[in-house]
């Protein structure tokens, strides 16, 4: 049997991807003489391209077939790493262009730094590198430092303490590209809220207008919790003496996803924002960078106009893109350590952070654009995740179970060995917060509540899938022959519409209006809500339970953590420390000691040389 057609009768591959390799056998080989097809293509070759479509599939930029075993964990027979590798770049399917060339248009695949690529994922690849060593080349305007000093003063008192909020707001004075990123409570929104209101003053010294400032997220949920943030973090900034209302009535208010920021073309994969049509906004700050994927990060980059600020924020130790590309991490990797800077930086930083502590720079393009904010993740008074969330960042499963057991988190219960958790004494506890969303009449404060409350599941189907949880969970509240959209119901939106102006991971819920006639809610519009009904909604499906690939870029004030009887291939540390990292009051985790060991074990890591082209 061909190794093509030993992965595919394993299930490590799809139609999709064996009929990709089948087309290549199809086409063989071009005698170019007599234009005739000769032979097929080894079957090593098709195999291999087979797998760089599935490697696309599961999220990786491209195949690396020194390490097939990520892809398939069955015993397979994989031809050795060098004689593959000898078949692929003597194949006529696959070039090798230079770092920074365009690939051959005629080959389907790239072979480059000991990966495999679809050409179209490799060229989005170059294209990003490209891109954000452009961003970070440039040096904005810096004029006016000496007239905002004493405005940095105010806004971060310690910053010559070693604040770190104050090294990350300097860099974005002096920076094109800045990368600030640190867990859930560390102060990321604080921190770029003071400096855009510093741009802001920066720009009035020097007579000119307010920048131009975007914010955005990859989805309609993040955008909104940043928006909210940023407002809240505005407040208090009003509250600081010497701070010019002024200043603050100029920070923005809104907040979009990135697709509505690039503006989309409908059934094109195309923006109207791009190289040749570049955004109008003099700083463009992104928020839960983690969730965007490859090619989106790279149509965002492209777009921004040369002497242009971009600022990303992030968590790198949050689950990456549900799409091809860990976008994050690896420009996280390439940066390197936010205590390495450039010679020359320290001495424009003295100024405003006096003599800060600092070890030699790489010397790489990205070398000093990045800040790692360290302080801690409580999200409430009542909830101490900051010990737990940093045994789950780092692996520790031993230091996980002994918190999880010792009962010793204000705000963290440990249900070990349950499995379902809508079962015995603690299904009233859950339905009874759902429970009061069906008494309510009003859309504003029923969409308040919505986060009250989450069921958390890393699968999508079988009994501890969302779908299944979520039909239990309907029929308890509202009985085996219900409306489908009764009142009360929670609606998770899962695609874009921009008709609509829904977007995936939109939460709504369904009431009945005076008339009796059914309306599904959503956040926004000038009265803070938007009615519609549910024929014209976009794909959507109940709220109540959750992956938690979903409820990334969200919170919930009580998150029940439910992981699989078994072990599972979607399971990692990262995806427990995205999970845990949306409860703001209160946490459960529903979970066995063996499965906890095998997905603390797991990096949920992809295969991708960006880090590398970013180094330079």
């Amino acid at each position: 049997m061909s190794l093509l057609d030993a992965l595919y009768r394993a299930g490590a591959l799809n139609t999709l991807d064996h009929a990709f390799a089948q087309s290549l056998r199809r086409l063989g080989r071009r005698d170019t003489s007599s234009d005739l097809f000769g032979t097929d293509a080894p079957d090593a070759v098709l195999a291999a391209a087979a797998l760089a479509s599935q490697s696309v599939a599961r999220g990786h930029a491209a195949f690396d077939p020194a390490q097939p075993s990520w892809l398939q964990d069955d015993a397979i027979a994989w031809p050795n790493a060098k004689a593959w590798r000898d078949a692929l770049q003597a194949s006529q399917w696959v070039s090798e262009p230079q770092a920074d060339a365009v690939a051959a248009g005629d080959r389907p695949l790239v072979w480059e730094n000991g990966l495999l690529y679809l050409r179209r994922y490799r060229e989005y690849e170059r294209r990003l590198g490209i891109g954000l060593k452009r961003i970070a080349a440039a040096r904005p305007q810096s004029d006016g430092l000496d007239g905002i000093a004493s405005l940095f003063a105010k806004l971060f008192p310690h910053a010559r303490d070693g604040d770190r909020q104050a090294r990350a707001a300097a860099l974005a004075l002096l920076q094109s590209l800045l990368l600030v990123t640190g867990g859930p409570g560390t102060g990321k929104t604080t921190t770029i809220t003071r400096v855009l209101l510093l741009l802001i003053a920066q720009a009035h010294h020097a007579g000119l207008p307010s920048p131009r400032i975007a914010l955005a997220a990859p989805t309609g949920r993040a955008a909104e919790r940043m928006a909210e943030s940023l407002r809240a973090a505005s407040v208090q900034l009003r509250a600081i003496e010497g701070v010019d209302d002024a200043l603050c009535d100029a920070l923005p208010e809104a907040a979009s996803t990135l697709h509505r920021l690039l503006g989309t073309i409908p059934g094109s994969p195309r923006f109207r924002h791009d190289a040749s049509n570049p955004l109008s906004f003099d700083v463009i700050v992104v928020d839960e960078a983690s969730m965007v994927d490859l090619p989106l990060m790279c149509k965002l980059v492209e777009a921004v106009a040369d002497g242009a600020r971009l600022i990303l924020l992030g968590d790198r130790d949050q689950l990456p893109s549900i799409e091809a590309g860990d976008v994050l991490a690896a420009i996280t990797d390439a940066a390197g350590e936010g205590d390495a800077l450039p010679a020359s930086l320290v001495h424009r930083l003295q100024p405003l952070l006096g003599d800060i502590a600092t070890t030699p720079s790489a010397g790489t393009p990205l070398s000093g654009h990045r800040v790692q904010l360290l302080r801690g993740y409580r999200q409430s008074q009542s909830l101490d995740l900051a010990p737990l969330a940093d045994a789950l960042r780092v692996g520790d499963a031993d230091r996980t179970i002994e918190l999880l057991r010792g009962n010793v988190l204000d705000g963290i219960h440990y249900h070990e060995g349950v499995t379902d958790p809508l079962l015995g004494p603690r299904r009233e506890t859950l339905l009874s917060v759902w429970r009061g969303l069906l008494e309510l009449d009003d859309p504003v404060v029923a969409l308040q509540r919505a986060s009250a409350l989450r069921v958390l599941t890393a699968l999508r189907e079988g009994a501890q899938g969302a779908g299944v949880l979520n039909a239990r969970i309907e029929e308890a509240l509202a009985g085996a022959h219900r409306d489908p959209y009764f009142h009360g119901r929670l609606l998770l939106v899962t695609e874009n519409s921009y008709r609509h102006g829904l977007f995936n991971g939109d939460i709504g819920v369904c009431q009945r209006d005076a008339k009796g006639h059914t309306v599904a809610w959503f956040a926004g519009g000038s009265e803070g809500v938007r009615g519609f009904h549910p024929a014209a909604l976009p794909a959507h499906t109940g709220a109540f339970a959750m992956t938690v690939h979903k409820a990334q870029g969200s919170e919930f004030d009580t998150v029940w953590l439910l992981l699989p009887r078994q072990d599972a291939r979607t399971l990692s540390r990262e995806l427990l420390y995205t999970a845990v990292t949306r409860a703001r009051s209160e946490l459960h985790v529903c979970a066995s000691e063996t499965v906890l060991h095998a997905a603390l074990a797991r990096h949920a890591a992809r295969v991708s040389g960006l880090a590398w082209r970013l180094r330079g």
